[in-house]
């Protein structure tokens, strides 16, 4: 029998949300040295460059420690920070991860969404404390579409950085609006104004790699060879758009990964265009946490580029839709390929 992913109900202890705080596991791998930068495009080299440089000045901060005078205190050296601003699938996520790699002792890498998710489910002050040792935090994806968020992760990285936690940061400009990317990379800045002063900002140019030279949406299977594909795929989950939207609803953000962990395939029913932003944002969510680990997605109904209606993708939230729609249609095509 088929399971389904409205089935599960995951429960998450404090310590597993700080664990898995590492590099989804297609960057397990990943290196400087195999990223590999366009010819055309020379931002990515010097972004290579200036990542590099960054691990051999952020591991000098808590190698160093504190310097004690006769009369004062230890004084702990502030972190040092690196924005990497740019378009879709330029390969910013891999210097990131590559810089986590490189970086000693206890690091920390998420999502700008899962660093909101961790301070929701344990609290600021707690959520402050256990990632104070950490020698690094990477954050992939700073969004600026939330006031909320941005102002208490904005906090959260003043104090880490006063503590001596090094941070690296990314983010999403629209392809086609560079100078646009530009100003949010500016906005970013003016925001967490404590930091601005030890931010360098580096841009990343380049085509969608998840997009080069591969067809359009590929198109929905029908309900009979939905149902087959499930059925004959060990580890596969097979639910209904509506009630996987209702049950994502239930869920704290925090739980995502773990409910989608160990599933091999995802098979979606009757897929139509979200109406509520609410349950599109929650469907975004779940998009990056499939993505992040590399579960192909298979669906029937509407194409995948049509799940969010053309008024939402025109809102505030477009860097999160079109973030969503790239990386769905990369899991679409990969399930093509498994099949």
């Amino acid at each position: 029998m088929v399971a389904h992913l409205s089935d599960r109900n995951p429960v998450i202890a404090a310590d597993a949300l700080i664990g898995e705080m590492v590099p989804p596991s297609m960057f397990d791998e990943v290196s400087f040295d195999s990223y590999i930068p366009d010819p055309n495009e020379p931002s990515q080299a010097a972004a290579v460059a200036a990542a590099r440089d960054f691990v051999a000045r952020a591991s000098k901060i808590r190698a160093g420690g504190g310097k004690r005078g006769l009369f004062r205190k230890a004084t702990t050296p502030q972190g040092i920070g690196l924005y990497l601003d740019g378009g879709f699938g330029v390969g910013k996520t891999h210097l990131l991860a590559s810089i986590f790699h490189s970086m000693p002792g206890p690091r920390a890498f998420a999502t700008f969404g899962e660093v909101t998710n961790l301070v929701g489910a344990l609290g600021y002050t707690d959520s402050l404390e256990r990632l104070s040792d950490r020698t690094v935090l990477c954050i992939d994806e700073f969004e600026l579409d939330d006031p909320g968020d941005t102002m208490v992760v904005s906090r959260l990285l003043s104090e880490l950085s006063a503590r001596g936690v090094s941070i690296v940061a990314t983010s999403n400009t629209l392809p086609g609006q560079l100078g646009e990317g530009r100003f949010a990379a500016q906005d970013f800045l003016r925001e967490i104004q404590k930091l601005s002063s030890i931010f360098e900002s580096v841009r990343v140019d380049g085509p969608d790699y998840r997009h080069r030279d591969l067809p359009p949406a590929p198109e929905p299977a029908t309900e009979a060879e939905l149902v087959a594909q499930a059925e004959a795929t060990p580890g596969a989950t097979l639910d209904s758009f509506d009630d996987l939207a209702a049950h994502l609803a239930k869920l704290h953000p925090s739980k995502y990964k773990s409910l989608v962990d160990g599933v091999t395939l995802v098979c979606i029913s009757d897929v139509h265009p979200a109406e509520d932003q609410a349950v599109a944002l929650r469907l975004v969510a779940l998009a990056d946490r499939l993505y992040d680990a590399d579960i192909p997605v298979v669906t029937s109904g509407v194409k995948l580029d049509e799940i969010f209606t053309p008024e939402m993708v025109a809102g505030g939230y477009r860097k999160k839709y079109l973030r969503a729609i790239s990386r769905l249609l990369a899991l679409s095509r990969l399930a093509e390929t498994a099949a």
